[in-house]
């Protein structure tokens, strides 16, 4: 089933998510949920705070950038109670970030190159991994929104002031998007 996405301004995208055991309730159906929403929308990663639930689990789909980057082909990862453990600052990049609870907005976000991140996989076992490149800067993006974070709290207050129209028409519901969403206040 695909479910509407939660757009900025929507209370659930600023709080800190809580982790879950093997026994929440209809895990499996929820994350086939999450990967046909994701799908829909073409995005390359989804967080439950996007689609309502205050809970750490995010999927992660990077397929689709296997011609611009081929050791990504098949990607495609469910992570539970992910957490970073730690950001290697020793080397940072500049990229431009979206977000499918942003639409239309696009920024440069500065990120470190490599984490020290942990999960559990769908089976529940866990991962103690350091993590870089790109697959590192999607984790931070969907990983920060488990934190009641979004990439627009990474940017230059200047930044921050030149889109605020933008934002205040996300509020305001004034917007076009092809996947279906639940704004904040209409």
């Amino acid at each position: 089933m695909i479910l509407p996405i939660y757009t900025y301004g929507q209370p659930v995208l600023r709080k800190v998510a809580e982790d879950i055991d093997n026994n929440y309730p209809n895990l499996e159906q929820l994350t086939e949920n999450m990967w046909e929403t994701l799908a829909s929308s073409e995005g390359i990663g989804l967080a439950a705070p996007q689609i309502g639930l205050p809970i750490r689990l995010v999927v992660i789909d990077l397929d689709a950038l296997k011609d611009d980057l081929p050791e990504y082909a098949g990607f495609r990862n469910v992570y539970i109670n992910p957490h970073i453990i730690e950001y290697d600052k020793s080397e940072t990049s500049s990229s431009q970030e979206g977000c499918l609870s942003l639409p239309a907005i696009h920024e440069n976000v500065v990120r470190p190159t490599r984490i020290h991140v942990t999960y559990m996989d769908n089976d529940f076992n866990e991962h103690d991994e350091w993590i870089e490149g790109y697959l590192a800067r999607v984790m931070q993006h969907e990983f920060d929104h488990l934190d009641g974070k979004m990439f627009i709290d990474r940017i230059s207050p200047l930044r921050k002031q030149l889109i605020k129209s933008k934002l205040k028409a996300l509020l305001q519901g004034r917007f076009r998007t092809g996947y279906k969403v639940k704004v904040a206040h209409k």
